[in-house]
């Protein structure tokens, strides 16, 4: 089980979340602490926000930026968030990646528009 304090200073945690089928997919995300929850900004035309639509059900793990797992998995629930909390976590976001969000925002402006959602340890 995370201490979420330790894990706050990480660039990466490996998201896995779920298909259909229940084939998980793991996907190298960037992420903020706040409040007891993690939060994870992204586009809502992407695989993992179709994925979470279908089952909130996640795991996550601390990893490098290529995806390679560095901490323990852990279990956790899902909540797409309202676009006012979603504005509020990408300034947050923001703050934490600086000049390379402007980069990530720009490359993923095609994916549709930002949608943000928490994870709360199960």
């Amino acid at each position: 089980m995370y201490n979420l304090e330790e894990i706050k200073s990480e660039k990466c945690i490996s998201l896995e979340t779920y298909r259909k089928n229940n084939q998980p997919v793991r996907t190298p995300v960037w992420f903020v602490v706040k409040d007891d929850l993690i939060y994870v900004v992204t586009r809502d035309q992407t695989g993992k926000v179709k994925r979470l639509r279908n089952n909130q059900q996640v795991k996550f793990a601390t990893c490098n930026f290529k995806g390679k797992i560095k901490g323990q998995w852990t279990s956790g629930t899902a909540k797409i968030l309202t676009e006012d909390e979603t504005t509020e976590m990408v300034k947050l976001r923001d703050k934490k990646y600086g000049f390379m969000a402007k980069i990530a925002k720009f490359l993923s402006k095609g994916k549709g528009k930002f949608l943000a959602f928490s994870i709360k340890i199960d």
